[in-house]
């Protein structure tokens, strides 16, 4: 059986783990946390939002980065400290923008199939992670912003997703909660919400069920191919290097994928762009009927909200280019409580748990999918903003050039055996 290492114990490595797992193969997954899902997958907005599938390579970003670069509380933010990797990745960020609308359309088509390969796997596991289907509902506050969104839903269409125009009016009627002056809205009824953290658990869970070997408190160091065999090293705090071979492997390394493929001889350009949520606990009555049923999306402030559960209630959203950095800032977190206390003034903030997470974003907004140079490395990384919109359709493609790989390998075995046999006679 062919043995497939897992770098990456987040939505993307466990997804991906667990669609090996199904088709066959012996998977072994590195995590260097205790659990799974410790980082970006751990407090993120919730959303499984293939009406967010807009790419961000569009001029109007860039404008508003430097409109904003001096602002702390920015809904982006961009450090001016100059680094290589900083200038290359915005440097192919701007190259992109001539793929804007294929890359979005191409988006939306990816978060559309996604869904039934993650409600299918939730159903058939048994996972509980808060799931809402009750659609997501995009807010703006001015017609410049509709009218930019009216251009978005026509390449949604493209990509197989309606989502419809709402009034003022009709957008109290979606969520009575909100509150405030609103132009209009877009409303995508398809779109749901749910826990990224308990999901990704669960699947693990179901993944080891499967047999999947997941060794947690592995920090990957180093990885090496030589095209047949694949050579992984592990350090530990409190024993040597180890080192682990198998015959493939698939980096789901998140931020970190940028150094694992670079030993690999690969270039898999991702920027780390820092991402905050706070979770606020509805420990009242009055909190709980006062925050909102449906999932929102403000355009103009670029957070996102879902309800998980009965008692909590996420927001998240902004960008800031900082690199590897991931401190809590307070004057980052501020503006997702305002906001909270402006748009659902019944609901109490005093209970709030802040949160940030390095989003692993391509330049060209689109996830790196598929083979490396060496013939047994994969990828499965880079997802930006959409990791737990896009997860499951990711884990199933790359499994599958995973699949048929091994199913050529085996056939070219066969092959030569069949010729060496008559060769023999």
């Amino acid at each position: 059986m062919k043995t497939i290492a897992i770098v990456g114990g987040g939505i993307t490595g466990v997804t991906t783990a667990y669609a090996l797992a199904k088709r066959g193969f012996s998977v072994t997954l590195f995590e260097r946390h205790r659990y799974a899902a410790m980082e970006t997958s751990f407090a993120n907005g919730g959303q499984l939002s293939a009406s967010n599938a807009e790419v961000w390579t569009h001029p109007s970003t860039i404008i508003k980065g430097l409109k904003w670069m001096l602002k702390s509380d920015a809904p982006l933010l961009v450090n001016p400290k100059p680094s290589w990797h900083k200038i290359s990745w915005f440097a192919e960020f701007m190259a992109s923008m001539t793929a804007y609308e294929k890359n979005t359309i191409e988006t939306a088509k990816l978060a559309v199939a996604a869904r039934q390969h993650l409600f299918a796997w939730a159903e058939a596991e048994n996972i509980d992670f808060d799931l809402k289907k009750q659609g997501i509902l995009h807010i703006y506050r001015d017609k410049k912003g509709f009218d930019h969104a009216g251009k978005v839903s026509e390449m949604l269409a493209k990509g197989g997703l309606p989502r419809h125009a709402v009034t003022p009016e009709e957008m109290k009627a979606i969520e009575p909660t909100l509150a405030g002056q609103y132009y209009g809205g877009y409303f995508t009824e398809s779109d749901s919400t749910g826990d990224i953290h308990k999901f990704t658990n669960g699947l693990a869970m179901a993944a080891k069920r499967l047999g999947v070997r997941t060794l947690y408190d592995q920090d990957v160091t180093n990885i090496q191919s030589d095209n047949n065999q694949v050579k992984i090293s592990v350090a530990h705090s409190d024993a040597p290097t180890s080192i682990h071979t198998f015959d493939s492997v698939v980096v789901c390394a998140g931020v970190a994928s940028n150094q694992f493929a670079s030993q690999l001889g690969d270039r898999v350009n991702i920027y780390p762009v820092k991402g905050y949520s706070i979770t606020v606990n509805l420990n009242d009555a009055e909190s709980q009927a006062g925050a909102p049923q449906v999932s929102l999306l403000d355009d103009e402030t670029k957070l996102v909200t879902s309800r998980l559960g009965e008692d909590r209630f996420r927001v998240a959203g902004t960008a800031e280019f900082n690199g590897y950095n991931r401190d809590i800032r307070a004057d980052r977190i501020k503006p997702l409580v305002d906001w909270v206390n402006q748009c659902f003034p019944k609901i109490n903030t005093r209970s709030v748990v802040p949160w940030a997470g390095l989003r692993p974003m391509m330049p060209n907004m689109m996830p790196r999918v598929g083979r490396g140079k060496a013939a047994n490395v994969f990828y499965n990384t880079g997802h930006g903003h959409l990791g737990w919109t896009l997860s499951a359709v990711t884990a199933d493609m790359v499994a599958e050039v995973v699949a048929a790989q091994a199913s050529a390998e085996r056939a070219t075995i066969i092959s030569g055996s069949t010729n060496l046999a008559r060769v023999s006679t």
